[in-house]
């Protein structure tokens, strides 16, 4: 044995001991790390030296950061990238086979790792973990991540995968359903017979025409005193929301929080399958979305409403804990907290004469309009009325005062900004609104600009739909005839950089009140948020939600759908991290906020936020070149 072969193999252990600390190489075999280290070079980049030039041809070789930092840029010259110790590049390329799209400098000395592409292409090959790896880069961090989460909380939960679920899985009968002729008497037998608290009315095709509840008996038929003998289609709720079976079940339980129903037909090809209730979902959670929305339908003493606001917190906190993902566990939130809007403005307006016969619709705005709440949230809404209507300007600026107040009395705090119904300013007719919305759209000032970016989210919740929809559909028009208006938004997002450090991974705050922390809202998911409103109103879209917008916008801009589904898993990461950071908070008696001081998380996590703000720089990346900002 040659005295350099003990040496060579000291330097590969090394080098693998290394390597193995870190995604991918933690999941794969010590072997096929071995090879990979066998097959390795290491090349040193002075600062500011270029390790790869965009080219029409594919690269030679993939480059692993061994030591130092290096840049990713536009051909424009935007930063879009930088890479620390242990990140590879240009992955993309080298897996479709074609020439790296970004210019890489070493922002600092560094050394780096090469592998030939042949040599990349045998380990694809090799290795399940490394080809699932870099194929699914970010979503395969995420799924490490949100294993590390379950453990985390270490809840027994009788199935990890619950809210994945086909909701198939959870039917245990045949659905009990009659014909709409049936007399309620024989309907109502049949629910007793079988020990059900639903049934459900189909039509001559099997498929769902109505549904009817044991609450709807007592309000339609016991108290109203219909007679038993009069067919079940007179009381029943006709054309009932369905779900195909084949759905996960997160669907149902964001389906059911929006719409504030217990019961669920399930349908496969149009035709009734299964019936689903909450708590079949929850059978062995004390909290549920059905007993936060029954308690609110219940409740006539506004005094109440803050113990359920906390249910719903807590609520959270258990769907977190169980691993629902952030795109639901944000709307069943938002859609609580509507709901506790709804009641509050049922109260109000119930005890009000001057609001009977009036055309208004509450706004919701801001990250509510979005159905993108996260545990610490103050109110952002608005009203709008029918012009005709404007003489009761007074009563309904008085009455939308009273909710705002009832609001902060149930854990909302009034906006800082004022942006409330209760505000003169944003309580106006419709034509006032559309005037409002077009002196921001003509002027364009930091001001406007600012306002467009909460009010052009705006969402009906309850009252008169009809008039925030005409409103929407004027507002796309509109912005649509002025591109220069959402040019000028898109140059104002991008002033909105993501922290990414050239020397250090973040760039973080020095402010006295939340010092060496970034914000996860602010800079972190507000340049999508801002994306995809600008994408949403350029396309004329009605959608509201980012995730929604981004994926209409991508069909609209030709965004390919791999590209799309990092940018929302960024997104859902960065959304998820905020829930993560404020129930932390809560559990320490804490006050919510957005502000992480980013090494208080693990490595995966830390690196997965790294990954998560190099998205939300491509996203602006592609708003600067559709608006050559």
């Amino acid at each position: 044995m040659s005295a350099s072969q003990p040496l060579a193999n000291s330097l590969h252990r090394a080098t693998l001991d290394a390597l193995r600390r870190q995604a991918p190489f933690s999941a794969m075999t010590e072997g096929e790390v071995m090879w990979l280290v066998q097959h390795l070079s290491v090349t040193y980049f002075a600062r500011e030296a270029v390790l790869l030039e965009p080219s029409a041809d594919p690269p030679d070789a993939l480059f692993i950061i061994k030591q130092g930092t290096v840049s990713g840029a536009t051909a424009e010259g935007l930063t879009v990238l930088q890479l620390a110790a242990g990140e590879m590049f240009p992955l993309g390329a080298l897996l479709a086979g074609r020439g790296a799209a970004n210019r890489y400098i070493a922002a600092t000395d560094t050394f780096c790792y090469t592998l030939a592409a042949a040599d990349f292409q045998a380990l694809l090959a090799m290795s399940p973990e490394f080809n699932d790896f870099c194929t699914r880069r970010i979503a395969s961090l995420l799924e490490e991540s949100q294993r590390a989460v379950q453990a985390e909380y270490a809840l027994a939960l009788d199935d990890d995968s619950r809210f994945a679920r086909p909701l198939a899985s959870l039917i245990r009968r045949a659905p009990l359903c009659v014909r709409p002729d049936t007399p309620l008497a024989d309907a109502l037998a049949a629910m007793d017979a079988a020990r059900v608290g639903s049934v459900v009315v189909t039509d001559a095709a099997g498929a769902p025409a109505g549904i009817l509840t044991l609450k709807d008996v007592l309000a339609r038929v016991t108290l109203a005193g219909v007679p038993l003998d009069m067919p079940i289609e007179a009381v029943m709720t006709p054309h009932p929301a369905t779900l195909s079976a084949d759905l996960p079940v997160a669907d149902a339980l964001v389906l059911m929080a929006r719409q504030g129903i217990h019961h669920l037909p399930l349908v496969s090809g149009g035709k009734l399958v299964g019936v689903i209730s909450e708590k079949d979902i929850f059978a062995l959670r004390r909290l549920s979305v059905e007993g936060i929305t029954s308690a609110l339908g219940r409740t006539d003493d506004p005094a109440r409403l803050p113990s359920l606001t906390r249910d719903i917190g807590d609520l959270a906190h258990s769907l977190l804990a169980q691993g629902m993902d952030a795109e639901n566990l944000t709307a069943i939130i938002s859609s609580l907290n509507d709901r506790v809007t709804e009641r509050i403005i049922a109260l109000e307006s119930e005890t009000d004469p001057a609001l009977a016969g009036l055309r208004w619709c509450w706004l919701a705005l801001g990250s509510e309009g979005r159905m993108e709440q996260t545990l610490a949230t103050d109110q952002d809404n608005a009203l709008i009325f029918h012009a005709a209507d404007a003489s009761q300007h007074a009563a309904l600026l008085a009455f939308a005062q009273r909710v705002n107040a009832r609001l902060d009395a149930c854990g909302f705090p009034l906006c800082r900004g004022g942006i409330m119904a209760g505000n003169p300013q944003w309580c106006l007719s419709a034509a006032d609104w559309q005037r409002q919305f077009s002196e921001w759209i003509d002027h364009g000032s930091p001001e406007s600009l600012l306002h467009a970016s909460i009010f052009f989210d705006f969402r009906p919740l309850t009252g008169d739909a009809a008039l925030a929809l005409d409103l929407r559909a004027w507002l796309n028009r509109a912005t649509q005839k002025n591109p220069r208006f959402l040019h000028q938004m898109a140059g104002n997002a991008l002033r909105n950089r993501p922290p990414l450090g050239v020397v250090r991974d973040f760039v973080l705050s020095e402010d006295a009140a939340h010092p060496h922390t970034l914000d996860l809202k602010l800079n972190g998911t507000t340049p999508f948020v801002d994306a995809a409103r600008i994408f949403a109103l350029a396309a004329g879209s009605p959608q509201t939600s980012t995730a929604k917008r981004l994926r209409e916008a991508a069909h609209t801009l030709h965004i390919p759908d791999a590209e799309l589904a990092d940018w929302n898993r960024a997104f859902h990461f960065l959304q998820l991290l905020r829930l993560r950071h404020q129930h932390a908070q809560q559990r320490t008696g804490q006050t919510p906020d957005n502000h992480l001081d980013p090494d208080t998380l693990n490595p995966l996590d830390r690196r997965i936020l790294k990954e998560a703000l190099r998205q939300a720089r491509k996203v602006q990346a592609r708003l600067a070149m559709d608006y050559k900002l």
